[in-house]
């Protein structure tokens, strides 16, 4: 039995989740935690499996406000989302077989390199490349982003739009703004995947999913009008707290717990 109140709790997360995540990613640093804790009585796949609705809705949401703003390569973010699709249910298949407590220390690892990096180098994403890149090589740079990282969400997830992110600034030259934007629709086609995957499964509290989805969405057209708004800088100083909130939150379960 779920309490009225546990729902209020979860709709207050997954508002704030989606908020965070349509700037820089790390919705799921929120959410998913808050969820484990609020439902101790539900298995950590059937929790795992839910909040993948709610990330869907948000993303969809935040890069529907970005499409209004940003202009989309397509032809090079078509193929992308096509492949971090089917690798986001490869990997949500695999956690269903195979243990992922490995993944852990390895993000916490890249995402202290990224934060260092992204302190240390000022301008870091606050600007285009000079020189654009061929549409093959954004295409090979971005296959490779949505194979890994599609795999790594439905495998993993934590942090997965912020690596998004970080993908296309560092691969392909955007800059913060025209990186989250893309990003979001990759992350759009890695929750389809891994939700096609759950529901298959009969993993998904519908019950809790909508009203959730309904909150992560709402936070997520505030979250994507405020970047919008406020541009790369804003969102640099963003992405370096949310990095360094999930390597608290990865520390904390590494050598504390």
């Amino acid at each position: 039995m779920i309490e009225l109140y546990d729902v209020l709790a979860l709709c207050f997360f997954s508002f704030l989740a989606g908020f965070i995540d349509a700037i820089i990613g790390g919705g799921g640093l929120v959410q998913t935690p808050a969820s484990l804790f609020i439902l101790p009585q539900y298995p950590v796949p059937v929790i795992l499996a839910t909040t993948k609705i709610p990330s869907m809705a948000g993303s969809i949401m935040s890069g529907y406000q970005y499409s209004r703003k940003v202009k989309l390569i397509a032809r090079v973010l078509l193929p992308v989302c096509a492949i971090a699709f089917a690798a986001a249910m490869a990997g949500s298949y695999t956690v269903s077989v195979v243990p992922n407590y490995f993944m852990k220390p390895l993000a916490f690892g890249i995402l202290v390199i990224v934060a260092i990096y992204t302190y240390r180098k000022k301008d870091f994403g606050t600007q285009n490349s000079e020189e654009p890149m061929p549409v093959s090589r954004q295409l090979a740079y971005g296959a490779l982003m949505g194979l890994l990282l599609g795999f790594y969400d439905g495998f993993f997830g934590p942090g997965t739009g912020s690596f998004l992110v970080l993908g296309f600034i560092t691969l392909i030259g955007f800059d913060f703004l025209r990186a989250s934007a893309h990003a979001k629709l990759v992350n759009i086609a890695t929750n389809v995947g891994s939700v096609l995957f759950f529901s298959l499964k009969s993993l998904i509290l519908i019950k809790i999913a909508i009203p959730m989805a309904v909150c992560n969405a709402s936070g997520a057209f505030f979250g994507a009008r405020l970047a919008i708004l406020k541009g790369n800088k804003f969102i640099r100083v963003f992405f370096l707290m949310v990095v360094v909130a999930i390597i608290l939150r990865f520390g904390y379960d590494l050598f504390v717990k």
